[in-house]
């Protein structure tokens, strides 16, 4: 069976940078289970799966509009320290769900510290980065009913 719309999909993948850090795998665990056309993984990888079946290979690039986004300098904003109360220590790194402009909640990620100033990011950690992926297919089959209905793959630990 090929890789297309309404397909349960597992892949195995080692996700690199530019520099070729690896920044994610699944090599040595479970593979990644998702449901294709769900928009349950980055777009450019998506579209690169299509037609591919259990046991293909491929290495792809996926440009920052096709996965995280590019940089927005307006998700970046520079806080007081009093901001944070109730948290004892701050750290670079450290990320906090807040206010997002449209109302609803995000995450945002502490990227700097001045004295009683806080720089937090909003934006995905990996925006305005090129993704590269080395995926091999383990499985693709049909995508059952409640899945589809829910919109991802039911599997251990999912309660529904």
């Amino acid at each position: 069976m090929q890789i297309a719309a309404n397909s349960a999909v597992s892949i195995h993948y080692t996700l690199t940078n530019d520099a070729g850090e690896v920044l994610d795998s699944s090599q040595g665990g479970s593979p990644l289970v998702y449901l294709h056309g769900a928009s349950n993984i980055i777009s450019g990888l998506e579209n690169a799966l299509v037609g591919k079946q259990a046991g293909d290979s491929l290495k792809v690039s996926i440009e920052p509009a096709d996965a995280y986004g590019e940089k927005d300098a307006s998700l970046i904003a520079e806080l007081s320290r009093n901001m944070f109360e109730g948290v004892d220590e701050l750290a670079v790194g450290m990320q906090f769900h807040a206010s997002g402009p449209d109302g609803g909640l995000q995450i945002v990620t502490i990227v700097g510290l001045d004295g009683d100033k806080v720089t937090v990011d909003g934006n995905h950690p990996l925006a305005g980065q090129r993704l590269h992926f080395d995926v091999q297919v383990a499985e693709v089959r049909e995508a059952t009913a409640d899945e589809l209905a829910h919109g991802h793959i039911h599997g251990e630990g999912c309660n529904h």
